[in-house]
């Protein structure tokens, strides 16, 4: 049977039938005794997934690999004729803990859970509740706001999965009515406390129950709804109500602040109040609007990065004062009870005691205090993973700045308003990923099944390609690639480096071959004959005891640099080589490594990219702010060619030049390696290169490798393979000439990543250029204490400045700088 579904294209009626039989969206989670038959089930999983839909009668089932469940997990997700892997590990723990995360206002958008409603009853019931409780107190129902009717000559349809446009505030359209009827105090919070209680329920019944919870600002309400302190009809009372008296107070604005509180109290003006402190040099300030506009000015004097919020009231301000009396003889006439499951205060950061949680005034305090979210993410005490349980992605990112990179996994559970994918999908990953952290979740509600693996992806592939069928050798070498790269789609005409592999799989794949073929290729052949067509000749050729020739002259990188990737947050990109796209995205993107060290982007930023490759930075930086202004420096043509292609695909506002940043105005000799981009440079060092290599391979290893790849990957010829040059020659120019013909008056974040030069683009900075210039993150080369010296020197030029070495570099003299203008 085929999913019968109705999906928002085909109605815009809330009311119309929900879907019969399975959802359109499929989680698959594996478990298996080893990563070798993990890794062969995952592969069949897609390939089935992929040729037809998952015909399931539930939307999640785990699948055991063998007679008994393993330590070894992997998750896939299907749904509309794809299969994703969402990874494959062996979690740290087995129990892991669960904190629930819920949003306030701000991330909020109409239809905002419409596909959670239509295809999981529980989200729908929970929420038929609330808005039975709310239809009194609003006068409407509130469904009608969540999920409107669309407009005539309007649907709402999937669409790309990222509206980069709208990201960037460039979207010409006006916003809808319906936009602005969600926008307003009275309804947005009542709907957003409906949403979220709907989505706690949703995860309860597939056994994620928290072990503590914080909410921000109104989302502390619906931890408190949860954790039996207010009744589901008091709780929904006590919104609307005071939804109600804040909607009737004159407007107010809120600003954002990157300073820390101590810094930022001084700054505050006549009615001006801390509202939030959310990280440790991020705050908010609330007050009058005139108020807000002139501390604006005053930071802007200061060079201190804010950025207005979008909103129509000072929320936990002085100007809320007028609705304290009557909420807190509201609060009086409703049932309190101490928490069932412990949650984080707002006012105080810590957990809620029983004489705050069923104290009437408590939630007066709770409006006009600051949110003191940071000091609340601090409380959560042993919880493991933060589950983000509301529209959008915010609180995880505000939660991965203060807990870093040791406070375990965040996981969002809705998409990003200006995302464009099924809210049922992001739901559905998000409970892969706590499966592959270990979260302790009842895993036993779930049905399960054993899991048979059928390798027969190559030939359906080979049936359905265009041009001359392939030949045995060609169908059993792409399993050993499917199995090797985890995906059962291979275009025939793709470079086996274009779609994931990299040098440690292409020894896997050498030791692979010689298995079922008896025959043995070369590191340097792998790369020679990298296209399945190609790789079978090679193997059919030895075999008969032929010879290959090499490529007449020049590089043997086989790579056509029309090779497309997407990436995991929806961005379609043109690359040369998928291992390296993805680790560049898990750093900027996931590992979110800028924000961590204290690196923000406003509205209306100015980014200068100098070694920009195929453009991720690029995006990135489109991605992390509205209205942000890019000039992008690449002196490399094919990577220049790849940015290009990138920037004007997406529409990004991005100055792009084919040039070298240098301290002198000059051509220089530019070598390019197209196997190891970023190690491309100016000042070649094969040695040094060669030994970076080395070790960086050493580190990504996992322990107890394969002996025989141990060798491999540690041969010269794999790294003569991946150090084929190819030279251009490049124009260089100071950084500060193009400040001047371009009229650039502030910088607020520069990004250097050039591979050795990194010194020559500091010193093409004037001296009346710095004070512009209010971040700044390099990669640098510790040669002889060169890091110290930067160090230094940017330090005299007023940032404060953090130097450190990321494990995958440990054993190279490869560091990462960022500076931030002014105290911190």
């Amino acid at each position: 049977m085929s999913p019968n579904t109705i999906t928002a294209e085909e109605t815009g009626d809330r009311t119309a039938p929900p879907s019969r039989g399975p959802v359109p969206w499929h989680l698959a989670l594996v478990s298996g005794a080893s990563d070798t038959s993990l890794d062969a089930g995952l592969a069949g999983l897609k390939a089935r997934f992929t040729a037809s839909p998952a015909h399931e009668d539930v939307p999640v089932r785990i699948r055991t690999l063998g007679t008994a469940p393993g330590g070894h997990r992997g998750a896939v997700l299907a749904g509309e004729g794809t299969a994703t892997e969402l990874g494959a590990k062996t979690p740290a723990q087995a129990t892991a803990s669960v904190a629930f995360m819920f949003p306030g206002l701000g991330d909020h958008y109409p239809d905002m859970g419409r596909d959670l409603y239509r295809d999981f009853p529980v989200f729908r019931d929970a929420l038929d509740t609330c808005a039975r409780i709310l239809t009194p107190e609003l006068g409407l129902d509130i469904r009608d706001v969540l999920f409107p009717a669309p407009a005539p000559g309007e649907h709402t349809a999937t669409a790309p999965p990222v509206d980069l446009r709208r990201m960037l505030g460039r979207d010409p359209a006006p916003r809808s009515e319906n936009e602005r009827r969600l926008t307003a105090t009275r309804l947005a919070q009542p709907a957003l406390f409906a949403v979220e209680y709907a989505l706690a329920r949703l995860w309860d019944s597939w056994g994620a129950r928290p072990s503590v919870m914080i909410g921000y600002s109104l989302g502390e309400y619906v931890a408190a709804a949860l954790a039996g302190v207010l009744s589901l009809k008091d709780a929904l009372t006590l919104v609307a109500r005071r939804a109600a008296l804040i909607d009737a107070l004159p407007p107010g604005a809120m600003l954002a602040v990157m300073l820390p509180e101590d810094e930022v109290r001084p700054l505050l003006g006549a009615g001006v109040c801390l509202s939030a402190v959310n990280g440790p040099d991020f705050c908010v300030a609330a007050g009058p609007i005139a108020a807000i506009e002139a501390l604006e000015r005053t930071l802007t004097r200061h060079s201190v990065v804010s950025r207005r919020v979008q909103t129509t009231h000072a929320f936990h301000s002085s100007m809320m004062e007028p609705v304290a009396g009557p909420l807190t003889e509201l609060a009086r006439t409703l049932t309190l009870h101490p928490p069932r499951i412990p949650y984080v205060s707002n006012v105080t950061g810590r957990l809620i005691t029983d004489e705050e949680a069923t104290d009437p005034a408590y939630f007066a305090r709770h409006l006009l205090s600051p949110v003191r979210f940071a000091e609340g993410l601090r409380s959560l005490g042993t919880a493991n993973l933060l589950l983000e349980t509301g529209p959008g992605q915010t609180l995880s990112s505000m939660a991965t700045v203060v807990r870093g990179s040791e406070g375990g996994a965040v996981v969002a559970s809705m998409r990003h308003p200006l995302e464009r994918q099924s809210d049922s999908a992001t739901a559905l990953k998000a409970l892969g990923r706590l499966w592959l952290a270990g979260a302790d979740i009842d895993w036993v509600g779930f049905p399960a099944s054993g899991l048979d693996i059928v390798a027969d992806g190559a030939a359906t592939a080979a049936r359905d390609a265009d041009g001359p069928a392939p030949t045995r050798t060609e169908q059993e070498l792409h399993g050993l690639w499917a199995r090797l790269l985890k995906n059962e789609q291979l275009p025939r005409d793709a470079s086996f480096f274009e779609i994931g592999g990299n040098s440690l799989l292409a020894t896997r794949l050498i030791l692979r071959v010689k298995r079922a073929f008896g025959t043995e290729l070369s590191l340097r052949q792998v790369y020679e004959w990298a296209t399945l067509p190609r790789m079978a000749t090679a193997i059919d050729t030895l075999r008969a005891g032929g010879e290959l020739a090499r490529p007449q002259e020049g590089s043997s990188h086989t790579g056509n640099s029309l090779a497309r990737f997407t990436l995991p947050n929806g961005l379609t990109v043109s690359h040369q080589n998928e291992a390296e796209t993805r680790h560049f995205y898990e750093d900027i993107f996931e590992h979110r490594t800028y924000a961590k060290n204290g690196i923000r982007l406003p509205d209306g930023a100015t980014v200068v990219d100098v070694g920009g490759n195929i453009g991720l930075f690029t995006l990135f930086a489109h991605y992390e702010a509205k209205d942000v202004r890019v000039f992008t420096f690449e002196p490399a043509p094919p990577m220049f060619e790849l940015l290009s292609r990138n920037v004007a695909e997406h529409g990004v506002d991005a100055r792009l030049f084919n040039i070298g940043i240098s301290d002198t105005e000059a051509e220089a000799n530019f070598t390019f390696y197209p196997r190891s981009s970023g190690m491309s440079s100016f000042h070649p060092d094969d040695a040094e290169e060669k030994h970076n290599l080395r070790t960086i391979i050493a580190n990504q290893q996992k322990a107890g490798a394969d002996v025989e790849v141990a060798e491999l990957i540690s041969s010269d010829e794999l790294l003569d393979v991946r150090f084929e040059a190819i030279d251009f020659t490049a124009t260089l120019r100071p950084l500060s000439a193009v400040i001047r013909e371009q009229g650039i008056e502030r910088i607020d974040l520069i990004k250097i990543d050039v591979q050795k030069s990194e010194r020559q683009v500091i010193d093409g900075i004037a001296d009346e250029d710095w004070p512009k210039i209010q971040q700044m993150v390099l990669e640098a080369h510790d040669a002889d204490g060169e890091v110290a010296r930067l160090v230094a020197l940017l330090e005299s030029r007023g940032f404060t400045v953090r130097a450190e070495q990321d494990e995958l570099y440990v054993g190279t003299d490869i560091h990462n700088i960022y500076a931030v203008r002014g105290a911190r």
